[in-house]
């Protein structure tokens, strides 16, 4: 006879699970992608940049040209700045509000791997892949960053997902036994409203890829699914995703920007496709050269501190004979590999690139860990393997600061308590591996980078703000607007340069010789000592004058320069 009692226990026992599992996954996605977005300035010549062209869009309300300093800019197409734009309207200007769209798309992007995951593997899976998919470095890092990466590889990402209802890769209902099982999406005479909707959603998520950054995102997923189809031989299938429902909903999509945008800039097409597409790609005009090994740690370090187990879910796939050819795991490999073999053999190289191979990589780790058994020696060597490079970092960095001059900023206390964190965090780790408790040992790790990425927020990043933005000069900025003082720049980056105009709201110009008018410059470390030497060695050039507490930080400074015939230091008295 069943217990009255038991039945009651056990189901006061699964509502504290459920309420657990809800708790935990919530705090994963608030921390990881919407916490303090505002923690540090500008960091780096996109952000800025991007931001400033998201602010014109506002301001002017012209939603087809972006424009940086009034002059049109089509090096990216316009969905991210549209969201910005949008935010700045609904929440003000700011670093926040610029950095929420691509914390939304992440967002959007691990809810649809997770309903991937449910329908195909089960809740576990599903469960496991919204801790797994979060807390992973590239998702954390780009979803605070005001750049196309993460709307591009969200929208990408969704598209992808659709296009695997589409291939019949996903049941038409839950279940834990794989898409092996899955059931046909159509038979012989009709199309069902579920395939039509994914269809649709397929070409109107892939049309927003395009939006985000252009034609990339059909060689992506287009790569995909042929090498999918080559492996799986399933040709027919991979044939519905060029079903004219997608192809409309795709062109309804993309193609109305680039035609108004094409109609009233005749140069849009020469500078967006041929420079800033295959120029990029096949040449190294952009500058960012790379060796062909460079995604490989970029990938590891992108889905850190899952790394070991995505390694051990690729292992695992193709010992076990390799999937079905009805299984997503095909999929899902293509999908990854591709592309990071496309981009490999691209001759500019940036991190954010392969941003689009995270998502497939951590729903096989999420998948290796829900199938596995608890006390599974290789999961246990896996998070082993993973607290093990934690303390390795820790001691690098250990020898690297103790290197560094007492003066800099990494030298300070603050370093060594972080420090000291990583090296407890990585000792925790391998204890728990060492336990081979799966669950203990997972949730801990997505606790611990919680609680790593809460304090760096709170903490850390405030101090880095001091060495990587500008925004602690914006005091400065606004007073030489309010005081009417002539400012320029000299010698600065571009990611310095980009800053101060953001802050400046108007673009700052360069520092130019011989000087008529007295002005004050905000100059870097390179470029205070060549504006000593021309001082020296052509007087008849201007005189430079570094204010008294003149370093603003690490990396600028605050100088008068006056022409030859002035009596004072230009502005001194405003400036003091």
């Amino acid at each position: 006879m069943t217990n009255p009692a038991a039945i009651t226990s056990t189901k006061n026992t699964n509502l504290a699970a459920r309420i657990g599992w809800t708790v935990l996954i919530c705090a994963t996605l608030y921390v990881c992608y919407f916490s303090h977005l505002g923690a540090i300035g500008f960091v780096g010549p996109d952000e800025p940049r991007y931001a400033w062209i998201a602010h014109d869009i506002a301001k002017t309300g012209d939603w087809v040209t972006p424009r940086l300093y009034g002059k049109p800019w089509f090096e990216k197409p316009p969905l991210y700045y549209w969201g910005a734009a949008i935010c700045f309207k609904l929440f003000g200007v700011s670093e926040a509000a610029a950095r929420l769209p691509s914390a939304i798309s992440a967002l959007l992007a691990t809810l649809a791997m997770a309903w991937l995951a449910w329908r195909v593997y089960g809740a576990e899976t599903a469960r496991w892949l919204l801790l797994l998919l979060p807390t992973t470095v590239g998702m954390i890092g780009f979803s605070h960053a005001a750049a196309t990466d993460m709307p591009f590889s969200a929208m990408l990402t969704m598209a992808m997902v659709c296009a695997a209802v589409v291939l019949g890769l996903v049941p038409d209902e839950s279940r834990g036994r794989g898409a092996q099982h899955a059931a046909p999406l159509r038979n012989e005479n009709n199309t069902t409203r579920r395939q039509w909707l994914a269809l649709i959603l397929f070409g109107f998520f892939l049309g927003l890829a395009v939006l985000a950054k252009g034609p990339a995102a059909i060689i992506l997923c287009g790569g995909a699914v042929f090498f999918w189809a080559l492996f799986t031989k399933r040709w027919r299938d991979a044939l519905r995703l060029l079903h004219p429902a997608a192809i409309a909903a795709f062109c309804l999509t993309a193609l109305p920007w680039y035609i108004l945008c094409a109609h009233r800039n005749p140069d849009f097409f020469r500078i967006f496709i041929i420079e800033h597409n295959f120029k990029r790609y096949l040449t190294p005009e952009f500058q960012h050269i790379q060796p062909f090994w460079f995604y490989g740690p970029i990938i590891f370090l992108s889905i850190f501190p899952w790394s070991f187990l995505a390694v051990l879910g690729l292992v695992d796939l193709l010992r076990r004979n390799l999937p079905a050819r009805g299984s997503i795991s095909w999929f899902l490999v293509s999908w990854s590999l591709f592309t990071v073999f496309f981009f490999t053999i691209s001759r500019s190289k940036l991190p954010g690139y392969v941003l689009p191979a995270v998502p497939p990589l951590a729903f096989l780790a999420a998948r290796l860990w829900a199938r596995r058994d608890g006390r599974d020696w290789q999961l246990a060597g896996s998070s082993l393997l993973t607290g093990g490079l934690a303390l390795t970092f820790a001691a690098v960095l250990v020898s690297r600061v103790r290197r560094l001059p007492s003066e800099s900023l990494f030298a300070e206390a603050w370093v060594w308590r972080w420090i000291a964190g990583i090296a407890c965090a990585g000792l925790l780790l391998c204890f728990l591996a060492l336990s081979r408790r799966k669950a203990l040992s997972a949730v801990a790790t997505c606790i611990l980078v919680l609680l790593g990425v809460d304090l760096s927020n709170r903490y850390m990043l405030p101090r880095l703000d001091q060495a990587f933005s500008t925004r602690q000069v914006t005091p400065l900025l606004v007073l030489w607007h309010d005081e009417n003082i002539r400012g320029c720049v000299y010698g600065l980056q571009r990611s310095w340069a980009y800053g101060l105009n953001f802050y400046a709201h108007r673009e700052l110009p360069e520092c130019s010789f011989p000087v008529s008018l007295s002005v004050q410059a905000i100059v870097s470390e390179q470029g205070l000592n060549d504006l000593f030497r021309m001082e020296k060695e052509q007087p008849q050039r201007g005189h430079v004058k570094l204010f008294t507490g003149g370093r603003m930080n690490q990396n600028i400074y605050l100088v008068g320069i006056r022409p030859p015939s002035a009596a004072h230091a230009p502005g001194s008295r405003k400036a003091q």
